[in-house]
């Protein structure tokens, strides 16, 4: 592959990250959707303050929106990518807890094998998006 076909698949898979990061964290403002991702937060991560769940659901949210932002601007996309990982990494607790208590969280609860497979999936186009970058 040439250096303009390798340009471009970075665009398109940073573009497409982009649309799902973004998307993903507008979702979290949502009260329905805010409240079952403040469920979902295990027991052992609750506390007063910025860990109190609604607070670590609008969080999770900015994060998401703006890694999602940064892998469209030049300048921000190995941070963004970096940041992106650090943070599939540290909200995946959280899927964890909701994958065993699917009685309580229905489709949300997805189960831990395919969880983990998406997130490695994401995590390696974040790798690969970050190395076109």
């Amino acid at each position: 592959m040439d250096n303009v076909a390798l340009d471009i698949l970075g665009w398109v898979l940073r573009i497409l990250l982009a649309a799902a990061f973004i998307g993903m964290g507008v979702t979290h403002f949502l009260p329905a959707v805010q409240r079952t991702m403040a469920a979902m937060i295990p027991p052992r991560m609750r506390w007063a303050g910025i860990a109190n769940p609604r607070n670590l659901v609008i969080v999770t949210g900015v994060c998401e929106i703006a890694g999602g932002l940064g892998l469209l601007y030049p300048p921000t996309v190995l941070a963004a990518t970096v940041c992106l990982i650090v943070f599939l990494v540290a909200v995946f607790p959280a899927n964890v807890y909701a994958a065993g208590h699917r009685e309580r969280f229905g489709r949300a609860a997805i189960p831990l094998v395919p969880r983990a497979i998406g997130q490695i999936v994401l995590i390696a186009l974040l790798v690969v998006a970050g190395l076109l970058a």
